[in-house]
Formats: structure tokens, C-alpha cells, sequence
């Protein structure tokens, strides 16, 4: 796994169980399969930018902090 997506992966895995969230949910919530979220989620596939930009809105974080590139949330 590359680095970028090593952090994607796991800030986004935290994020979701932060909120209490199964991959099936946000597979539901992103339009996929949750086979393709977990696949987002354990780094796998690179994440779109406009699935970059929906998941920092509704984490309400930043895509850097998203990718791993700030430790600044907001």
C-alpha cells in the first residue's frame, strides 16, 4: 500500500467508527457497494476527488486531514 493511501485509509477507517458507522452504511451513504468502500477504506483503489470532497464534508474535516497531510481537523 502507498503511503497517501495508507493514511487515507486509516483516518478514514477512524473516522468512521468514530461516528459508530458500518462499511455497509457508508457504502449506502457513498452509492457503493461496501465491497468498493472497503476497498476505499484498507487503501486498495485511490478515492475519487469528489468522494474525497463528500466524505471531508460529512466527517466535517479537511480532505489534507483527510489524506494524512494536516493533523489540523478544521
Amino acid at each position: 500500500m502507498k503511503k497517501g493511501l495508507e493514511n487515507f485509509a486509516i483516518r478514514l477507517k477512524d473516522l468512521r467508527v468514530e461516528k459508530g458507522l458500518k462499511q455497509s452504511e457508508m457504502g449506502d451513504f457513498l452509492g457503493c457497494s461496501m465491497r468498493n468502500y472497503h476497498r476505499l477504506e484498507h487503501g486498495e483503489i485511490n478515492v475519487p476527488a469528489t468522494t474525497l470532497m463528500i466524505l471531508a464534508d460529512y466527517f466535517d474535516v479537511t480532505t489534507d486531514y483527510l489524506l494524512g497531510r494536516s493533523e489540523e481537523r478544521c
